[in-house]
């Protein structure tokens, strides 16, 4: 960039910070997916039990929500972590984290403390419903962020949103 104005020079540093942030939040995202699905798949009875406690499944449900549930996180962060089908792996975490989102805030205008069972099947609330409510958020900025960052760029890229 030697010569170059210093327009150009902010313009390939907020390029670059813009590609940092993209990636960052892609892999964190992913691994947090790929993480909270690990004690899911070695004790789905705990889970079946947690997603039985939000009462907002019908009992034939349950069972297999908590054994297909985990696997789809993995496959969602194998996704993001790799950089693969973009696009699709960004709606799929984003309507997932609105979905978690939304069962934990029906609970809490319930009046139930449930555990979230969102990273250990088995447990007792540790936080407050303050807390997740916050951290859940943030997993969804996170996911919204990459879809906007991908479906802005995917009329710009012809690899269809792979990276901006």
């Amino acid at each position: 960039m030697k010569g170059a104005s210093p327009a150009a020079r902010r313009t390939f540093r907020s390029g670059l910070f813009a590609r940092l942030a993209y990636h960052v939040v892609r892999l964190a995202l992913g691994a947090i997916f790929v993480y909270a699905s690990i004690d899911k798949i070695r004790h789905p009875a705990a889970f079946a039990e947690a997603i039985a406690n939000y009462r907002i499944l019908p009992d034939a449900l349950v069972n297999p929500t908590a054994v297909i549930l985990p696997w789809l996180e993995v496959v969602i962060g194998a996704l993001l972590m790799g950089g693969v089908w973009m696009p699709g792996a960004a709606v799929l975490a984003t309507v997932l984290l609105t979905v978690f989102e939304g069962a934990f805030i029906f609970n809490i205008v319930r009046g139930l403390n449930v555990y979230c069972g969102c990273f250990a099947s088995t447990g007792e609330v540790l936080h407050g419903n303050a807390w997740y409510l916050a951290r859940d958020s943030l997993f969804l900025a996170a996911a919204l962020y990459l879809l906007v960052t991908i479906f802005r760029s995917t009329g710009n890229d012809a690899d269809h949103g792979a990276a901006p």
